[in-house]
């Protein structure tokens, strides 16, 4: 998390305001590597799981292959003979290393359900997003700090000197320290999964999948698929016109809300039950995107940052915890896959196919950058608003009428 504080949080307005690639065209970064990170884990890295059953081997695979093609993609834009092909270095070289990056995905994903019960996977999903958060906010901090040199250089020179290549490929590295302490996980065949669900109720479960992975795809899509440009909205000088040090201070108070409240998310479940606590996160994330969408306060923003912190550890464990109890243990690697695909290409996917090309259309039409951007937040609204919709049929609807044992599991 530190990795990705440091290094996401800024790429989005390096390629467009020091790189000079569209709106759009920056949203490819997210998309395109997260496309084959999804292909990749649940059609290769996934079904190696279940066969074999690996996980740490595949977190610290994936890893290592991550912190050596970070180097590389710095080392090849800034060999490219124009700025725009330096931005496609970037997004190619990152497509590319996503494809054995995504092995650490699938791992973890795995593990965590191999070594925790279904009544802890809320908690212990938030503890360690919450964990992840503290790395998050000194990441973004750091980040902040170093894309224009300390105040003495460009903005960009983070990216272009390699500096903000080079940390989170160093991090990468010492992060597998204490990956390799952990046990392998997996489920041996010879082994009784811990379950009161029969075969019956393995298909019930299945269909609830289904459904709950339709509302995921709107939820993570509608929150999400504005993150590639939201920072390129606040650097907007005709909009709040934040420095990069102003913007590290937004993102940290999303950060400060993960840390905060990942170390109530098991109690937000226990209280409410899974399925409801991701309704709740949805209606949380709703009220973040209507501030972005209307306010011109700048206090407004940071307040609507804390909400997305608290609306983003509750969905994750909340759903995390949900779909750990619908997949059989056995199936883990490739179920668990396209759960992750619901996460991970909603930053990208509904950035370049939603969010981006509505600011570039209205920029054209004539539309202030401004309102443009507003538009992209209230088409993200109304997504995480289907999704909430689904989710609340599924849990009040759908769950009541399965069997005692699937209740009892969900709740």
């Amino acid at each position: 998390m530190f990795r990705r504080g440091l290094f996401y949080a800024f790429l989005s307005i390096y390629l467009r305001y020091f790189l000079g690639l569209s709106v759009t065209e920056t949203t490819l970064f997210a998309t395109l590597p997260m496309v084959f990170n999804i292909l990749s884990q649940t059609f290769i890295w996934g079904r190696l799981s279940d066969r074999r059953q690996l996980r740490r081997t595949l977190i610290l695979w994936g890893e290592g292959c991550g912190a050596v093609g970070t180097v590389l993609i710095w080392g090849g834009h800034v060999l490219a003979p124009t700025h725009r092909i330096s931005g496609y270095a970037i997004i190619l070289g990152l497509t590319f290393v996503e494809i054995f990056w995504s092995m650490s995905n699938i791992g973890w994903s795995a593990l965590i359900s191999d070594l925790y019960p279904e009544q802890k996977r809320n908690a212990i999903l938030g503890y360690l997003t919450s964990i992840g958060g503290v790395g998050r906010l000194i990441g973004i901090w750091i980040g902040g700090l170093l894309y224009d040199g300390l105040g003495t250089m460009y903005d960009g020179w983070g990216f272009y000197s390699g500096t903000l290549f080079f940390i989170p490929a160093a991090v990468m590295l010492i992060s597998m320290i204490p990956v390799v302490y952990l046990p392998e996980g997996g489920v041996r065949k010879d082994e009784t999964p811990r379950t009161e669900c029969d075969a019956a109720c393995r298909t019930v479960s299945l269909k609830l999948f289904w459904i709950f992975l339709m509302a995921m795809v709107f939820i993570n899509f509608g929150r999400n698929g504005v993150m590639i440009i939201q920072s390129q909205y606040l650097f907007l000088d005709t909009g709040f016109d934040v420095s990069s040090r102003v913007l590290s201070y937004i993102f940290n108070t999303e950060s400060l809300a993960i840390i905060c409240f990942g170390l109530i998310a098991g109690r937000i479940g226990r209280w409410l039950g899974d399925g409801q606590s991701v309704c709740l996160g949805a209606f949380i994330a709703i009220i973040y995107l209507l501030i972005y969408s209307f306010t011109n306060d700048l206090k407004w923003i940071y307040v609507a940052s804390g909400f997305r912190g608290m609306a983003d550890v509750i969905i994750l464990a909340a759903s995390y915890s949900f779909v750990s109890v619908l997949i059989p243990p056995e199936r883990r690697g490739f179920l668990f896959g396209l759960f992750n695909a619901t996460l991970f290409l909603s930053w990208g996917v509904s950035g370049t196919l939603i969010a981006g090309p509505i600011v570039d259309i209205l920029f054209h039409m004539g539309v202030s950058q401004v309102l443009a951007f507003r538009a992209a937040y209230l088409s993200g609204l109304v997504m995480v608003f289907i999704g909430l919709l689904i989710q609340i049929f599924l849990v009040f609807v759908m769950l009541p009428k399965t069997g005692i044992s699937i209740q009892r599991r969900l709740t």
